[in-house]
């Protein structure tokens, strides 16, 4: 699946891996009951919910879209430590090339297994990619129960905050 992503860009998500589903259909985030497209609405990086297939707009907004890991899985913890550690270093050189402003990844545990951080927690975090801050945001497939509507709003409004200061 291609990448959503360009130059000047105040924020790359950076998506565990594609499910099947957006495999199949070319698209990110684009399983049902995925909460992606309604926190970005919610949080302002877009004045309406966006449909997968409508995904180009999100670059008008200042925002990309890639994966750590490319292969699509029913569920992201079918992926290996050493999938995500290699998928790691395709991703730093995406930020490399593309110089957004901020590097969002949405899983704390990929973000802990791929870039060897054990401890680290949500919210901004002490390194950097060529410059570009590292944000950590919560998996927001339908099956990560622990962040509600109300709480991805908030996070990822955090995000939309820290990237438009």
């Amino acid at each position: 699946m291609p990448d959503l992503i360009r130059a000047d860009l105040d924020v790359l998500l950076s998506g565990i891996n594609p499910s099947l589903w957006s495999v199949a259909v070319g698209h990110h985030f684009a399983r049902p009951g995925n909460r992606f497209w309604r926190a970005l609405a919610d949080a302002g990086f877009t004045d309406r919910v966006l449909e997968p297939h409508e995904e180009q707009e999100l670059l008008d907004s200042g925002v990309g879209i890639t994966n750590v890991c490319m292969r699509g899985t029913a569920r992201a913890d079918e992926l290996s430590r050493e999938e995500l550690r290699a998928g790691r270093v395709e991703l730093e050189a995406k930020v490399e090339r593309w110089r957004p402003r901020c590097l969002a990844i949405l899983g704390v545990t990929a973000y802990r297994d791929a870039f060897e951080r054990p401890k680290a927690t949500f919210g901004l975090q002490h390194e950097t990619i060529a410059g570009a801050p590292i944000w950590i945001l919560p998996n927001p497939s339908g099956i990560n129960a622990h962040f509600q509507r109300d709480d991805l709003a908030r996070v990822f409004g955090e995000l939309r905050e820290f990237v438009r200061s």
